[in-house]
């Protein structure tokens, strides 16, 4: 049995989850609705306020998907119900960003500002001027999200300048040492 699988998805207040005949499961939340479809060997079944995931034997493809759309699942319902945040600093004299509407602003070094236009459900927010927080109820998108702005201008690991994320750790390099 998938030790991810075989747990059972709890679902908090004013989440409704729904599956429709051809396997397609719908998670209603505060924050918004996701769908997802499931393969037909898998089996979902809402029971009270909780969700289980099922397969019917243990090939490997089936094992493989089992974890797999549990795990979807429990991140749509967590997106739904309280959504997912990324938080990106920026390194560097002069870096900066700012949040207007659906639009982010990132002043990074270059010779023109750099400016990414948010997808739907996305929101960015800037508490200061060197901080990005990416939201969104879409897990997978938040994600991406954080990651094509990390890409503006990577940290680089002379001096540990660029986009980094919050956690993230920047190995840092000697340099040269110079003529003796």
């Amino acid at each position: 049995m998938s030790r991810i699988g075989r747990h059972p998805i709890a679902i908090p207040a004013g989440v409704t989850v729904t599956v429709s005949d051809d396997n397609i499961v719908t998670v209603k939340g505060p924050k918004g609705t996701l769908t997802q479809e499931i393969n037909k060997n898998i089996t979902v079944k809402v029971e009270g306020n909780e969700v289980h995931v099922t397969r019917p034997n243990d090939e490997k493809q089936n094992r493989s998907f089992h974890g797999l759309y549990r795990a979807l699942i429990a991140n749509m319902v967590t997106g739904v119900s309280t959504g997912f945040t990324k938080t990106l600093n920026l390194v560097g004299t002069g870096y900066r960003a700012e949040a207007k509407g659906s639009t982010l602003n990132i002043t990074i070094g270059y010779s023109h500002p750099v400016v990414i236009e948010a997808e739907e459900n996305i929101a960015f927010a800037t508490p200061n001027q060197t901080t990005i927080v990416v939201s969104g109820i879409n897990k997978q998108q938040v994600g991406n999200v954080a990651a094509t702005i990390r890409d503006v201008r990577k940290p680089e690991p002379y001096h540990g300048k660029g986009i980094k994320y919050d956690t993230e750790v920047v190995r840092r390099k000697e340099g040269k040492t110079g003529k003796k």
